[in-house]
């Protein structure tokens, strides 16, 4: 069966997601939620989410205190269990009170850092003499035997306390300045996979509208010629063709054979102008077929050929299409028998014979980036040849 001729539709691979960039972990895009899939792992049950984050935080921080404190009662002597019950007891101050601090610093967080700093500083300091006299006073009553305190002596512990509150703060700040940067740095990976989007979006409709007013006008000449199945047959090519070009988006990966299958589409409706003059040769391996491509990257090459080797000759020509697979690289090749190009260093992209060339050149490098390769040769004794070399991808089906 020919190219572009049968029943068969084409088919409308996933479109890539370039613009979607969350954060898996400790921070997300999402500040509230995250969702991934039917099952979430302990990470992002831990730190999925800004308020999961924080009292994970809580709890390692509060249960290092904890051991530290233990550890400080085994150098003191001191008796346990009750000892224990006045580290449990500080344990609940401090939490308590770092729940006040987080609802201030929500408040303060954003300003500059000469309110911020002093803010800090004070609050750290108040609480900290505040955490001290609570847990003196509560000493006597869990450890029996302490003398209780009076004056001075209740701040006795409040260096300790707000030094404890102070690295609270800086793990504080410096989670939500991470976090800041992680999302600003999501925003701009948006915002430059949307403008990657954006042009080739417009470089895969810059068809040459050519094409379309010379296929109307073919069709009408079928027409007018009583010629109604081949003007029918025209028609529904051209109907199928374009809609393949308006479902299929720039920036989809679909399989050489479906690309294969659309360029014949368009073939099917150019041999019918040519006839005779235009002759297609394929050369095609197998193991080709199924590695993706971006939609629609060899028609505006063809179209390109058609246009300057074949309709400028009154023999008309021969265009060959070839693809290959060498190692983990695509291997795709488009060779005309037309004059070449005066000057293959030098492509055109405003008029002229260089549109199509140029357009495919920015397409596949907005796409693949350097990990492609484009070139030009003039081949001998006449034509011009176009190598394009990809990654060679997949579908997620078929990875062998």
């Amino acid at each position: 069966m020919p190219l572009g001729s049968g029943d068969q539709s084409p088919h409308n691979a996933p479109e890539s997601e370039l613009g979607r960039a969350p954060f898996l972990g400790v921070f997300t895009s999402d500040p509230e939620k995250v969702t991934t899939g039917h099952s979430m792992t302990l990470m992002n049950r831990l730190f999925g989410t800004k308020e999961a984050t924080f009292w994970s935080f809580q709890f390692i921080g509060w249960t290092g205190y904890g051991l530290v404190r233990t550890f400080q009662g085994i150098i003191l002597q001191q008796l346990f269990p009750n000892y224990f019950l006045l580290i449990v007891a500080a344990i609940f101050i401090g939490v308590s009170m770092t729940i006040v601090m987080r609802h201030v610093y929500q408040v303060v967080r954003d300003k500059p850092l000469p309110l911020l700093l002093p803010v800090v500083i004070l609050l750290c300091s108040a609480l900290g003499l505040l955490f001290s006299s609570l847990e003196v006073a509560l000493a006597p009553t869990l450890l029996p035997g302490t003398p209780r305190a009076e004056g001075i002596a209740f701040f006795g512990n409040a260096m300790f306390e707000a030094t404890v509150l102070f690295a609270w703060s800086a793990i504080y700040f410096g989670y939500h300045y991470y976090a800041g940067l992680q999302e600003q740095k999501a925003q701009v990976l948006k915002a430059t996979a949307m403008a990657h989007q954006t042009q080739l979006k417009m470089l895969r409709y810059q068809l040459n509208p050519h094409f379309l007013f010379n296929t109307l006008n073919a069709i009408s000449t079928l027409v007018l010629d009583k010629a109604e199945d081949d003007a029918n047959k025209m028609l529904t090519k051209l109907s199928s063709f374009l809609r393949y070009t308006l479902v299929n988006q720039p920036t989809q990966r679909i399989s050489l054979d479906q690309e294969l299958y659309a360029l014949g589409l368009y073939l099917d409706i150019e041999k019918v102008r040519f006839q005779d003059r235009l002759t297609i040769e394929y050369d095609i391996d197998e193991k080709a077929k199924t590695a993706l491509v971006p939609s629609l990257i060899l028609q505006p090459l063809i179209e390109n050929a058609i246009k300057y080797a074949i309709a400028p000759s009154i023999e008309g020509g021969t265009i060959s299409v070839c693809a290959k697979i060498e190692g983990d690289q695509l291997m795709l090749a488009l060779k005309d028998t037309g004059p070449g190009l005066e000057d293959i260093h030098h492509i055109v992209s405003q008029s002229g014979s260089g549109v199509g060339i140029a357009n495919t050149k920015e397409r596949l490098s907005q796409i693949y980036g350097d990990k492609h390769e484009f070139r030009l040769e003039n081949l001998e004794p006449t034509g011009l040849g176009i190598f394009i070399q990809v990654p060679k991808e997949k579908p997620e089906n078929n990875k062998n």
